[in-house]
């Protein structure tokens, strides 16, 4: 369910989940398209590519199961798109390199109608954390999402 794909999609697993957590993985391949120049002869992974790993377990995959215990609808969002919409007192406290897996973990600090909040970290798989914060999401029909892009695209077009 969860709509990033690969190039962009970084979540390999999900562990467990119940109503209040979320436990996923990612495995970093050496061939991922960012290793290239960030950094080269040094590759380490971006933080804003760290904190879009979490955000997809911790907010989007997290959301869309929440939602569907629900009964599949948040407040009346038919076909929803989770967009990220935080990131709060995010710590780096180490580097992720090529070929390393690591552990994402979410907890919950509310979700209402179509919105959710979650206190994220993520750890290598000896518990050594490497970054952690709090990230935000909501849910938006993707009928909705599509007809604002469509108006961006026109807008940009000068039409």
């Amino acid at each position: 369910m969860v709509p990033q794909q690969p190039p962009f999609r970084f979540i390999d697993d999900i562990l467990m989940m119940d109503e209040e957590r979320i436990v996923g993985t990612y495995r970093f391949r050496s061939e991922e398209y960012f290793y290239r120049g960030h950094f080269p002869g040094l590759p380490i992974t971006p933080g804003v590519i760290l904190i879009e790993t979490m955000a997809q377990t911790g907010v989007v995959a997290f959301g869309l199961y929440l939602s569907t215990l629900q009964g599949g609808k948040q407040r009346g969002i038919e076909d929803p798109i989770t967009l990220f919409t935080l990131a709060e007192n995010v710590e780096f406290t180490g580097v992720v390199g090529p070929g390393e897996c690591v552990t994402i973990k979410g907890k919950k600090i509310y979700f209402r109608g179509n919105q959710l909040k979650v206190s994220v970290s993520m750890s290598r798989p000896n518990g050594e954390e490497v970054c952690s914060g709090t990230l935000a999401g909501k849910g938006v029909p993707r009928v909705q999402f599509s007809m604002q892009k469509e108006r961006g695209i026109a807008e940009e077009a000068g039409l």
